[in-house]
């Protein structure tokens, strides 16, 4: 290869432009001439303004007084995303946090570095009042709703700041539950605070070595009585997020007079603690590395020594797991506000870069493939908005002592459901999303490989999907079946009210079919014994999933039916797939005694460990 300028002296000389070689020489290093197209990138507009079926469902919903002032709140909260906050969303990206364990003159200091942007998102948390809003009961049962709905908008711009506000909703929420016990009373106060020089974020400590979701047989950390009333923690915390929050919220056994502790769920107690003391000292906490993960980086996660941490027991001795229940609805939650809102972005931005991106003779939103292929990320991305609402709404039913008995039963269920399933529909959505983008969609610079990577977490992060779906059967198990009663009454009422709209008798009638299957299902799994349902829990929980998120669709619909098209077509295309998979796995055989061992036999064939160890 010949240089720029050499290769110009050549053809100027043939062409016999003196006066460009003159030029070339005066100037021998010019830049390279590469070329006159740049691609425009997409271009994030007020995110509230381009969600219709946000808008729709809350025309829909919340009374006309509370509409018309929620609607301009989010306007203008849309508008701050772009010009504010999705910058500093990205600089949390780029800026990692960082553990400077020591000082320059060695003293052991732990120190979790985070970046300025991090700190700005803390402050603008609360001047948004993103947990402020749900507690503050503005709007009676609504307030939920519409804390859920502004999470919704941040999520994907918060640079995961999203992650220590849900522990801090879930912190908020046990206080609540608890009746604020004494002591931490203060502390509520700065969780649900809307000034920005007051407000705390809390963490969420529960996970050790060998517990994971198991925090029952998990947990090893003990707690010490103190003569003052307090107690001394001693542990050691595999993972805790947000490590950089004011408070935290944590599992351990009390020791009795003896030495002694109680193993089990029956020995484990809720503490409270704050991090740093009057002092600004760590309050017993040695941070020991921070954890290197796939996504989620802009988080700090650490594990964490807890040596004589000074701590506050809120829950009766040994109800510690049945007083984080609140905590997991509200966590839960979050996770579903994170796996629809990254959803919902990824198709923004590939439906705005369809309008720049001109390839084969045309721009590709005008490629039917391509518009087909982001019409079935949009069913998706719509249906798990929906079941979102749905949840949020019922959760602001009972806060507000509205909720009826089945509101209730279909909270417990639905949870965990939508936990499960939006996570996995995240994932594939917002892979099949950066296809959109070509080559552009796997350089870091874009911004985009990252969306992937944080919503990954969404399947792993309060329990995997495998756990969640026994969640759910145990939910089924714990209300003697009241719960599945209450979900097949209520999605029957919802697909009856809308059979006379004809636009939408061909996805009702499919959801009726797969309701009945469900139904056949469940009768016969009720015979077959609790080995059989667990190990159909998984298909189970996704047909479950699968025929409310329909139901959701096809009584959108109905409402919406004089003024918009595209939510029957939205219910159609939803219900073409297997609504009820449980039903055709079952009449395969695949939950029977045989193919629980064929399954082991075929994952391990060839592995040492199958030969006389399993």
């Amino acid at each position: 290869m010949c240089s720029k300028s050499a290769a110009s002296l050549k053809t100027n000389h043939e062409n016999s432009q003196p006066h460009s070689v003159l030029e070339e020489l005066r100037m021998p290093f010019s830049h390279a001439y590469i070329g006159n197209f740049f691609q425009d990138k997409p271009v994030l507009g007020n995110q509230f303004l381009e969600d219709a079926l946000l808008q729709s469902y809350l025309k829909r919903h919340l009374p006309p007084r509370v509409l018309e002032e929620v609607s301009q709140d989010l306007e203008r909260f849309g508008q701050r995303l772009v010009e504010e906050i999705d910058h500093l969303g990205r600089e949390c990206e780029l800026n990692l946090p960082q553990l400077r364990q020591y000082d320059s003159w060695g003293h052991r200091v732990d120190d979790i570095l985070t970046c300025p942007a991090w700190k700005r998102m803390k402050a603008i948390s609360a001047e948004e009042g993103f947990i402020a809003e749900a507690y503050e009961r503005k709007y009676s049962s609504w307030s939920r709703l519409v804390q859920v709905i502004k999470n919704y908008l941040f999520s994907p711009s918060s640079g995961l700041f999203s992650c220590p506000l849900a522990m801090t909703d879930g912190a908020a929420k046990v206080f609540e539950a608890l009746g604020t016990p004494a002591g931490v009373e203060d502390a509520f106060r700065h969780l649900t605070s809307r000034d920005p020089s007051s407000f705390w974020t809390s963490g969420q400590w529960m996970t050790e070595r060998r517990g994971g979701s198991d925090v029952a047989h998990g947990t090893e950390t003990v707690a010490h009585a103190q003569a003052d009333g307090t107690y001394k923690l001693y542990g050691y915390k595999w993972f805790t997020s947000a490590t950089d929050s004011d408070m935290s919220l944590t599992l351990g056994r009390v020791v009795d007079a003896q030495g002694h502790t109680v193993q089990g769920t029956k020995g484990l107690s809720l503490f409270y603690l704050e991090v740093r003391d009057a002092e600004g000292q760590l309050n017993g906490i040695e941070v020991q590395r921070l954890k290197d993960k796939l996504g989620t980086r802009q988080v700090p996660t650490a594990e964490l020594l807890l040596d004589g941490v000074k701590a506050l027991q809120i829950s009766p001795q040994g109800r510690g797991v049945a007083s984080i229940a609140s905590m997991l609805t509200i966590t839960r939650i979050h996770n579903t506000i994170a796996a629809a809102s990254s959803m919902r972005r990824i198709i923004n931005l590939a439906r705005e870069y369809a309008s720049k991106r001109f390839v084969f003779g045309q721009l590709i939103r005008d490629h039917p493939l391509h518009m087909q292929t982001l019409a079935r990320m949009e069913v998706e991305a719509r249906g798990a908005f929906l079941l979102l609402m749905e949840v949020s709404r019922l959760l602001g039913l009972e806060e507000t002592n509205m909720a009826t008995e089945q509101d209730q039963h279909l909270l417990r269920l639905l949870t965990p459901v939508a936990k499960l399933y939006t996570g996995k529909q995240a994932v594939a959505v917002l892979s099949e999303g950066l296809e959109c983008f070509g080559g552009q969609g796997y350089m870091e610079d874009t911004g985009l490989p990252a969306m992937l990577r944080d919503v990954q977490v969404l399947t792993i992060w309060e329990g995997t999907t495998n756990i969640l779906s026994l969640d759910v059967l145990r939910s089924v198990t714990k209300s003697q079946g009241q719960v599945l009663s209450a979900f097949f009454s209520v999605t029957q009422e919802k697909l009856e009210a809308a059979s006379n709209v004809p636009s939408l008798s061909e996805p009702i009638l499919r959801l009726m079919q797969a309701l009945q299957q469900l139904r056949a299902f469940t009768q016969q799994a009720g015979v077959r014994g609790s080995s059989f349902l667990a190990l159909a829990a998984r298909d189970f929980s996704y047909s479950l999933a699968k025929i409310y998120i329909g139901s959701l669709l096809v009584d959108h619909a109905a409402w919406a039916e004089a003024t918009d098209v595209t939510s029957a077509y939205c219910a159609q295309r939803w219900s073409e797939q297997d609504l009820c998979p449980v039903s055709k796995a079952e009449a395969s055989g695949c939950y029977d005694s045989h193919a629980a061992s064929m399954d082991k036999t075929l994952v391990y064939e060839k592995s040492p460990l199958l030969l006389g160890k399993l």
